[in-house]
């Protein structure tokens, strides 16, 4: 029970057995592979963005935490993950200056003001998109790509790899089950037009993202859930013609950040429940309004939309766990009530 006690009482990554340092740097690495993917297209425009918010990230941690005895907190790479996260969620096309104040933002309001890693109820990525994206609404304009269609079209040519890759696919994989993949798809994974870089470096996130999986840096269900209910939805409702059990899942799993969205920021413990349930509740509240902003207000990222207003939850959430935990923690095996001093449980002695 001590143990149990110490996890929930405090901070959040303490969730997760990956130190906070190295699951940082992990998530920065993954980020940063997408980023390489998507500046091989447009002649290192996204290495620029990338650049632009790793160093605005790193400046204003140092100018808030400067000390001699704390500069090492830059060492913790939440800083650098946090910037690299917000870099996925911008288009390609983006000025530096807007990415300068939306990581400053993020790092100086959302992250700092709450009392540094592990304290902000926010996501410090999402705060800054959402300070970019309603700021200056003009800069998202070319990243959206197909911001108004929610299925792929095959208006646009289709490259030779595809044709060949979902052939080979359909003549060995898929022949079994008697399932073909129609062409189209293969090029979602290497997507070089204008829009968000999460987008254009998919088949690096996703590499990325089985790795960090396999690894255990996060709780791997939470993605799984996600998906499992944001993919169900859109089968069942997300066609364009209105039509049920028509809708475009790989679609709809290849775009929109929705990669992003469950494998980073859904997973991310310091800004989400931590009981089970309330995960679980939050979760699947996010995955449902995913599927309405995307699919029923033609909101091309609506998932980070719903993650953000998800996140507006949080403190309800904790609230409500802080009750139920505690009141559970006060009686002892036999279910007798016991102290309710926090001040007793924190030490261990229940």
């Amino acid at each position: 029970m001590p143990d149990k006690i110490a996890m929930f009482l405090g901070k959040p990554q303490i969730n997760i057995s990956c130190p906070s340092s190295s699951r940082m740097w992990l998530i920065f690495g993954c980020a940063f592979a997408c980023v390489l993917q998507s500046s091989f297209g447009d002649g290192g425009k996204s290495l620029v963005i990338a650049f632009t918010a790793l160093l605005t990230a790193v400046l204003t941690e140092l100018l808030l935490t400067y000390r001699k005895s704390r500069i090492t907190t830059i060492k913790d790479g939440s800083a650098a993950a946090s910037a690299m996260i917000l870099v996925l969620l911008l288009p390609n096309q983006i000025h530096p200056v807007y990415v300068f104040f939306g990581t400053a933002f993020s790092v100086a309001v959302i992250k700092y003001s709450f009392g540094g890693l592990g304290s902000n109820w926010f996501n410090p990525a999402i705060g800054g998109w959402l300070f970019i994206r309603y700021s200056w609404p003009s800069a998202f304009i070319l990243g959206e790509r197909h911001s108004s269609v929610t299925e792929i079209t095959f208006s646009q040519d289709i490259s030779a790899l595809d044709y060949s890759i979902s052939d080979f696919l359909n003549n060995s994989i898929f022949s079994t089950p008697g399932v073909q993949i129609p062409p189209g798809y293969i090029d979602l994974l290497f997507f070089n037009g204008p829009g968000i870089i999460t987008d254009r470096g998919i088949l690096a996130l996703l590499i990325g993202t089985i790795v960090i999986t396999a690894i255990g840096i996060n709780r791997g269900w939470i993605p799984l859930v996600f998906l499992t209910v944001y993919i169900l939805l859109i089968r069942f409702a997300g066609d364009i013609n209105g039509l049920l059990w028509n809708g475009d899942m790989l679609y709809g799993f290849f775009s929109g950040g929705t990669i992003t969205a469950a494998f980073i920021l859904a997973a991310e413990p310091a800004s989400g429940a931590k009981l089970r349930g309330g995960v679980l509740f939050t979760v699947i509240l996010s995955s449902v309004l995913s599927w309405f902003f995307r699919y029923k207000c033609m909101e091309y990222t609506g998932c980070f939309i719903a993650l953000a207003l998800t996140n507006c939850f949080t403190p309800l959430v904790r609230v409500i766990e802080d009750k139920y935990f505690l009141s559970r923690s006060n009686r002892d095996r036999d279910g007798n009530r016991m102290s309710s001093d926090p001040v007793k449980v924190k030490e261990g002695l229940l």
